[in-house]
């Protein structure tokens, strides 16, 4: 398997954020795994990565229901970013309003990054299948 530069999960749940970065730490070879607890601090990070000329994440591990700025805003934002590197983006949700997923087929058209809808909670079996680089 591919080794992963870095990993961002974008949760303002603790305890989902444990969880993931403990499924990924036995599951993949991932050198850093950054975690923001809005898409303002996550968007703002990528931001200044790109001015700074250093990598941005890989894969993005993405709440959809947050504070300051919740997941659809981050998307609304990072996909009108001139990113050529191909993200993908694991939507991670509670959520079973229907809208919610009309939105994500609404992204994943818009984009030429990988955006996968997923439903918390992410199970250890699922976490290899969707770190797959873009």
């Amino acid at each position: 398997m591919k080794k992963i530069n870095l990993i961002g999960i974008v949760d303002d749940d603790p305890i989902t954020v444990f969880g993931i970065r403990k499924m990924l730490s036995l599951s993949i070879n991932c050198k850093t795994i950054e975690s923001y607890a809005n898409g303002k601090l996550a968007f703002d990070s990528i931001v200044q990565k790109i001015k700074d000329s250093k990598p941005i994440p890989e894969i993005i591990f993405l709440d959809i229901n947050m504070p300051i700025m919740d997941g659809w805003q981050f998307l609304d934002e990072f996909i009108a970013l001139p990113i050529e590197q191909k993200v993908r983006i694991n939507i991670v949700t509670s959520s079973i309003d229907p809208r919610d997923k009309q939105n994500w087929e609404s992204y994943r058209d818009r984009t030429h990054h990988t955006i996968t809808f997923n439903h918390k909670p992410i199970k250890k079996t699922d976490i290899e299948q969707i770190t797959k680089v873009a």
